[in-house]
């Protein structure tokens, strides 16, 4: 995406070094945190691998548990996406919870049980529009 996106003159591209991992390219290790932790963002738009029926937020890889942890710490508003099969999936590192983000973007209803905890923890969820 980097590479892409150089290509425009108008943007300029900032990236985090570290470890890449082979099977989806992310950034992971001290490096990547120390970098992160050098910039304050407006809002911050991140993916989750699971949310537990409980509200907990949940991950695979706990390096990047931190590296998101680090760029929510720096956010001042923080977005989430997850599709519908994200919900009630486990995972066994855990990232947060509910409350800590403010927004959450996401395909389909996630259920009655997940609108209140979302409610609970004053989180704005989006749907897509059913209008065309």
């Amino acid at each position: 995406m980097a590479v892409i996106l150089s290509r425009n003159p108008d943007i300029e591209i900032f990236m985090a070094g570290g470890v890449v991992r082979n099977k989806d390219c992310d950034i992971t290790d001290h490096a990547t945190l120390n970098f992160i932790r050098q910039f304050r963002a407006d809002f911050c738009i991140i993916g989750i691998s699971g949310i537990g029926d409980n509200g907990e937020l949940l991950d695979f890889d706990y390096r990047e548990v931190r590296v998101a942890q680090a760029i929510i710490k720096n956010s001042t508003r923080v977005m989430r996406v997850a599709d519908l099969t994200k919900f009630g999936r486990n995972a066994m590192v855990r990232l947060g919870k509910l409350s800590d983000m403010n927004e959450l973007f996401t395909d389909k209803n996630p259920g009655e049980h997940m609108i209140q905890l979302l409610k609970e923890a004053e989180v704005q969820l989006h749907l897509p529009s059913t209008t065309s």
